[in-house]
């Protein structure tokens, strides 16, 4: 079973993120802020990560140059999932490393297709690598 961690504030999109995601029969760790969404990529090492910008402690954009700087979680694909709707965040997203971008509110089938997207090349590297 794929494993999705999800770093977002606010607990109500979380908790949709998580029956969503369990329906579609994804693992989901769920983290609140920036810091905690660090330490559970690097322990946990999931298959994707879904990440908001605007958050306390640490933002998004903040979190993504760590992941991506990172050795161990950098091959770890992120998609940005935030109400900031603005092209230029879309262009620093592609710059940062980002797969996809995706706006609040979004559709279920949209988010669940980028996900699978974002995944299916790692199935591909994983299947090569052995």
């Amino acid at each position: 079973m794929k494993k999705i961690l999800i770093i977002d504030d606010d607990p109500d999109i979380v908790g949709v993120l998580k029956l969503l995601l369990e329906i579609a029969h994804y693992q989901v760790i769920e983290t609140f802020n920036g810091k905690e969404g660090l330490e559970r990529a690097d322990k946990d090492q999931p298959d994707l990560i879904l990440l908001d910008i605007m958050m306390p402690v640490m933002d998004g954009w903040e979190v993504c140059k760590k992941l991506k700087g990172c050795l161990k979680t950098s091959p770890i694909p992120v998609i940005i999932l935030t109400a900031k709707s603005e092209e230029e965040n879309e262009k620093r997203a592609k710059k940062e490393g980002v797969v996809d971008y995706l706006t609040k509110p979004f559709l279920p089938l949209s988010l669940l297709k980028k996900i699978e997207k974002a995944i299916i090349p790692n199935c591909t590297q994983d299947a090569q690598a052995k």
